[in-house]
């Protein structure tokens, strides 16, 4: 948990992240976990603005990055990302990624606001993780502001209210385009993901699922639900919760 509080405010706003646990791609057969900028970057945005961030996972213990995100891999994909590498270089910080904690054990009255970060491994184990699921709409109904950025928009392909329509119905939203998918597997030079968000969420009657030029930051929101469309815009989504809750 981040320390810094903002003297402004008698009980500092509170933020849980929730970041997926380590699976296996099974269309890659790689090992996949949450993408490191999706969490860092937010991270940062929102204890300088006096939050306390709290971290989780579904299954609880430790947790993977995917590798071409985390900017000391070979690959040198996010070698640009010094916000990550700050990071994953202070002990203090990096701890946090250690024996997460359950999302079944955390008590959502604690918390402002519930921010989902997404990666390889989302695809794989929230989409249909129906207590992910119940969770996220616990925390929309309970008037928290609800951001899932990326990949982690995968699980708002299901979520469903307690009256039994999707959470997405009637809003306007945003998850990794198409034009994001087909770069990433011309990259490696092969199909990377099951499915593609943006082919799903347009199957959605009655929903606005909207994208921006691919890998330019850009969140949207709507009411009390933010969406970022893929891993640039973490910050962004991060920035759209602080404007509605304040400092």
């Amino acid at each position: 948990m981040s320390t810094d509080v903002n003297p402004a405010r008698a009980t500092p706003r509170r933020v849980l992240f929730v970041l997926a646990n380590p699976a296996t791609s099974p269309t890659t057969g790689w090992p996949i976990g949450f993408w490191a900028a999706e969490f860092t970057h937010p991270y940062w945005e929102f204890t300088e603005a006096g939050y306390e961030v709290e971290v989780c996972s579904p299954e609880g213990g430790d947790l993977l990055l995917d590798g071409y995100s985390d900017p000391r891999h070979e690959s040198g994909y996010s070698a640009h990302d010094l916000v990550s590498l700050g990071f994953l270089s202070s002990p203090r910080h990096a701890a946090m990624l250690k024996a997460t904690p359950r999302l079944a054990d955390m008590d959502l009255g604690r918390y402002d606001a519930v921010f989902v970060a997404g990666g390889q491994s989302p695809m794989v184990t929230f989409i249909d993780n129906q207590p992910l699921h119940r969770f996220l709409a616990a925390a929309y109904e309970a008037g928290k502001m609800l951001a899932v950025v990326c990949h982690g928009t995968c699980a708002l392909l299901k979520t469903r209210l307690a009256a039994g329509r999707l959470l997405v119905e009637g809003r306007t939203w945003t998850g990794f385009a198409n034009s994001e998918e087909a770069f990433a597997d011309s990259f490696v030079g092969r199909r990377i993901q099951p499915f593609w968000i943006e082919d799903e969420a347009r199957k959605i009657p009655s929903t606005n699922f909207v994208v921006d030029q691919r890998f330019r930051a850009f969140a949207v929101r709507d009411g009390r639900l933010v969406t970022g469309q893929q891993q640039c815009s973490g910050a962004a989504a991060a920035r759209l919760v602080i404007e509605a809750l304040g400092r």
